[in-house]
Order: C-alpha cells, then structure tokens, then sequence
C-alpha cells in the first residue's frame, strides 16, 4: 500500500520541482546515446529528456506500482521503452553492456549506497557514464542539517526510503569511478534542497 500511495503522490506532486531541474535535466541527458539504464525511473519524468530514436532505454525499479504512470508517459511521448522490476543491487544486464546509467534522487533511498554504485560500475561499458541528480546532506553545523536528521526517523518511511543525511558526493568520489564532476544547486524544496548535478564515467 505505501509503494501504491507514493507512486500516486509523486505522479501528481512533482510538477513544480520538474518545472526548476528542467534546464539541468535538459543539458545532463542531451548527448546520451546507446543502451541507458534508469534507476528508480518512477513515473517516467526523465523521458522526454531523451532521444528516442537514439537511446534504448531501461528502466529498473522496485515498486512496480510506478510502471502505469511511467507506460502512460511513454506513449504520450511515442517512446519504446523496456520496464523491468528489480534491485539496483542486481541490475538485469550483462557486464560492460550498457553506455550510460541514468540516476536522479534515488540513491537516497538505497541503503547500501556503494554495493549499487559497484553495480553501475558493472554494467557501464568502458568509458560510460553515470549521470546523477541528487538530493545531498546539508554542511554539518548548519541549521539545515541539523532539521534533516531530526525530522530522518519519519521522513524515511514517509517518502519511500529517502533519507535525507546521505553524503552522496563523497560516495560517488570513493565508488571507484575514473573522474566524478558535479556542481551543487538549491532546489525548492524542504528538507532536501540541497543537491548535486553532474556526471561520474568509469575508465576507458
């Protein structure tokens, strides 16, 4: 029931924050081209970003409630795509089999954070990317930070497993990628306005 009532929530509450990661989404994705995996692509916002006469897009999520809301999308946009229920701690490719992984707030939500990163790594082919939008923890001692972990207890089963504390950035630069490259944004929204944009590629 919580993963039919976030799924609902996030297909009906998100437009505004859409509306402000536009012209990130819109410069991050433009070039993508080839096999591109999304994690947790939820209701499919990240696909109208995409070429679809040049990517082959997957998408891997564990809440298959979202898959409607993703389908409806997708032929709005006459786009193929491949919906597949799973686990970013066992994504359903081959290894060195795909060009570009697609991943936005939802690290979050994964708890063991790295064990998923090595599993990008996995599956990315030489010289593939990893292209993330993320939500991250405020510096410590600030007042923002302070409130994320104050409010992290209720805020996780609330908004499907998010915890707001996570030091992404520093777990992106230790997962073993060859070069990480990000900038930082205030998005408009509580609690999580802190995030990051940018892109991770493995080794050639």
């Amino acid at each position: 029931m919580r993963q039919r009532i976030f799924a609902w929530a996030l297909a009906r509450f998100s437009q505004g924050y859409e509306q402000f990661v536009a012209p990130y989404k819109q410069r991050l994705f433009a070039e993508l081209r080839g096999t591109v995996v999304e994690l947790g692509p939820g209701t499919g916002v990240n696909l109208r970003y995409l070429d679809r006469e040049a990517v082959r897009w997957i998408g891997v999520d564990p809440n298959p409630f979202m898959r409607p809301y993703l389908l409806r999308e997708a032929e709005r946009l006459g786009m193929a795509v491949d919906c597949r229920v799973g686990s970013a701690y066992a994504l359903p490719m081959e290894d060195a089999s795909v060009d570009a992984v697609i991943g936005t707030l939802v690290l979050c939500s994964i708890g063991d954070r790295q064990r998923a990163l090595r599993e990008v790594l996995r599956v990315l082919k030489p010289g593939g990317r990893f292209v993330f939008i993320e939500h991250v923890a405020a510096p410590r001692g600030s007042r923002l930070r302070r409130v994320q972990r104050l409010v992290a207890p209720l805020w996780r089963p609330l908004v499907d497993g998010c915890n707001p504390c996570c030091e992404t950035a520093v777990e992106l630069e230790h997962a073993g990628f060859a070069a990480v490259e990000y900038e930082a944004m205030v998005a408009p929204l509580p609690v999580v306005s802190p995030q990051i944009v940018g892109v991770a590629s493995k080794s050639g």
